[in-house]
């Protein structure tokens, strides 16, 4: 009775995890206003590296890392220099793809501030991203209006891991690991990991807010 118990329990948890990312409707809109579209997203997100400081970045700093961009270019951690940096694994077809909406209104309020919020699109939860990147851009500013940056779609757990995911796996452990999609990782100013979120803690949660807010007072 015991083992039926608790392989009910474990039923009912899956299929609450499969439901929690079901997939997300997308909008529709014409071939020219989906590419004038990509063209603006594209235009939004051109960074550029700093130069390493003589001596070179500190040890354990995230600035050395760069990744791809979504839609080409790339997106160099350097940029981001004397920045607090919200780094967040993101999917287009999740029950949380709503977060979305609260990672932009957060970059809107903060970025003046000095936070920037980094998406990274990837399909390592049940394959829940597109496979073009063009697919990502347009779902992710049609529908939540993203303008922060965003890199190309990759993993961010394993050993197939992006390296700036291996970076956070060494700096916090466990916890930096994605357990599912919209993990946060959050980096200080000074480029060094200090925490990490899981998927259900909102952009809006206060201990994110809290969080944020001391690093971007420090």
């Amino acid at each position: 009775m015991r083992r039926m118990a608790i392989g009910v329990l474990v039923g009912a948890a899956m299929t609450a995890a499969t439901a929690a990312c079901s997939a997300q409707e997308t909008k529709t809109m014409s071939a020219e206003e989906s590419a004038a579209l990509i063209e603006a997203v594209r235009a939004n997100q051109q960074l550029e590296a700093k130069a390493a400081p003589e001596g070179g970045w500190a040890d354990g700093s995230v600035y050395p890392i760069t990744m791809d961009g979504l839609l080409g270019g790339q997106v160099p951690m350097s940029a981001f220099e004397g920045k607090a940096v919200l780094l967040v694994n993101t999917a287009s077809k999740c029950g949380y793809t709503p977060q979305y909406e609260g990672l932009q209104a957060l970059y809107e309020a903060k970025k003046d501030e000095g936070l920037v919020v980094v998406g990274v699109p990837s399909g390592d939860f049940m394959g829940q991203e597109f496979g073009e990147a063009e697919d990502i851009a347009e779902f992710c500013a049609l529908n939540f209006g993203v303008t922060f940056p965003m890199a190309a779609k990759d993993h961010v757990k394993g050993d197939k891991a992006g390296e700036i995911y291996k970076w956070a796996e060494a700096h916090l452990g466990e916890a930096a690991v994605p357990k599912w999609n919209f993990h946060k990782v959050l980096i200080g100013k000074d480029g060094m990991a200090k925490a990490a979120f899981p998927t259900k803690t909102a952009p809006d949660a206060p201990e994110l807010a809290q969080a944020i807010d001391a690093e971007l007072n420090s």
